[in-house]
């Protein structure tokens, strides 16, 4: 058998398998950092109001997510690589977060292709932006939305919390939801002073009318 024929053969293969690897690497990561900011730019609009700039994010990022999972295909390792999935759960916390704000349907893990674990990690980042829309609404007086926020918030956590499984299964999501109670607590504590202020203010209201009338 000649060995060194057959040594140059297998050589040649695997420069082949890691310049593809590494093409397809090299643009994953441009991909991630994208998905990764066009997340970003959703939650920022949305936040501001900006419904149909937030949704025009939203979709780019649906674009590119689609064509990183389509050119990672061939390469699981790849598209199951931490740069790929913390930039795939950014894009789930923005789809989330834009639904739980317009009060609309989410979806599912399966509908939008995504891995359960980085779904649910991504969900676990959405009472931070849930706060910070209630922290958004409290500055103009309580409503019954910063409640609804609340309540969602309250929700997920009871959720993730049942989540007990190893971190090799769920990628860290536990460290994610032990952060979650506090951030929950800390708005509840909010609403309810907001609440007192604002039921306070309407006593004295209506005590200042009294005070006329008579």
């Amino acid at each position: 058998m000649n060995y060194s024929d057959r040594i140059t053969e297998i050589a040649e293969q695997a420069h082949q398998d890691f310049e593809a690897r590494t093409l397809l690497r090299d643009s994953a990561l441009t991909k991630a950092r994208s998905l990764t900011r066009h997340s970003a730019n959703t939650i920022r609009a949305i936040h501001r109001g900006e419904v149909e700039e937030a949704h025009t994010q939203l979709e780019e990022g649906r674009l590119l997510f689609k064509a990183l999972r389509e050119n990672l295909e061939v390469y699981p390792d790849l598209y199951f690589a931490g740069y790929t999935q913390d930039a795939i759960k950014e894009y789930c916390e923005a789809t989330l977060t834009c639904a739980f704000i317009e009060s609309k349907p989410i979806p599912t893990p399966e509908e939008m292709g995504v891995p359960t674990a980085t779904y649910l990690r991504g969900m676990a980042e959405t009472p931070g932006e849930l706060r910070r829309r209630c922290m958004d609404i409290l500055r103009m007086g309580y409503s019954d939305e910063a409640e609804r926020l609340l309540g969602l918030m309250d929700e997920i956590y009871s959720i993730l919390i049942t989540m007990d499984y190893p971190d090799a299964v769920t990628n860290g999501l536990r460290r994610q939801t032990d952060l979650l109670r506090g951030i929950v607590e800390r708005t509840r504590a909010d609403l309810t002073l907001s609440l007192r202020e604002e039921q306070l203010k309407t006593a004295l209201e209506r005590a200042v009318e009294v005070f006329k009338n008579d």
